[in-house]
């Protein structure tokens, strides 16, 4: 009787196989990532990906067969490797303010670190499809995010409606970028939102921003 057990020799080989096969279609996608965040998705062609990778494009179609498998790959590896904040640590936070005030500062610094990336693709995605669909996830996070923080407040109604979109818009990337650009720096972004935020929520007294009227002494007519 035959042995069907695998000599150990072909075993190797198989097992080297598998890991050649694994650690190109890693460089392939590390490529096309590099690309997105240098050049923009609308601009990487895959000719551009096989030649960073190092690769034939006959090899990057047997590890991608279409563009939106590469598309998937590319947005699943680098949310993998750049984690956005978790909301079950803001959700364990239970007075709103302190839990606004963490929210912005961890997804603030999330965003310094991920501004090439985040300025590329969200540009991209009004043009492909393939980058609408990639950050897509991005949006579900801050959607669920603006939930999480509008939580606890008492604002009711449409009061309670403008409170969520103040907080969706202070979560949004182009909001935290539009204050980078003009030299506001994360802890004075994060105060400047909050006073929108809290103002949103009717709690004027407590924003960080003090808003008051100037007062202008009235000057005495003159004499009759």
């Amino acid at each position: 009787m035959m042995s069907r057990e695998i000599p150990p020799k072909r075993k190797y080989e198989l097992k080297k196989r598998a890991e050649q096969m694994a650690e190109t279609h890693q460089r392939i996608t590390e490529a096309a990532i590099e690309l997105h965040g240098t050049v923009g998705p609308s601009r990487t062609t895959l000719s551009a990906v096989a030649e960073r990778a190092g690769v034939e494009r006959r090899t990057l179609y047997r590890h991608f067969p279409t563009e939106a498998d590469l598309f998937a790959a590319c947005s699943s590896h680098y949310f993998a490797a750049n984690p956005w904040p978790d909301l079950d640590d803001w959700r364990a936070i239970r007075d709103p303010k302190q839990r606004l005030a963490r929210a912005l500062d961890e997804l603030y610094a999330y965003y310094e670190r991920t501004e090439p990336m985040l300025t590329n693709v969200l540009r991209d995605a009004e043009l492909v499809g393939l980058a609408r669909d990639a950050v897509a996830p991005l949006h579900a996070y801050l959607e669920e995010a603006a939930e999480t923080l509008t939580s606890g407040r008492q604002a009711r109604g449409q009061k309670r409606k403008l409170l969520k979109r103040a907080l969706r818009h202070a979560l949004a990337f182009p909001t935290w970028r539009s204050l980078s650009t003009n030299g506001i720096g994360r802890t004075d972004a994060a105060r400047l939102i909050t006073a929108l935020v809290e103002a949103a929520d009717g709690d004027r007294r407590n924003s960080p921003l003090s808003i008051t009227e100037p007062h202008h002494p009235v000057s005495p007519g003159p004499a009759e």
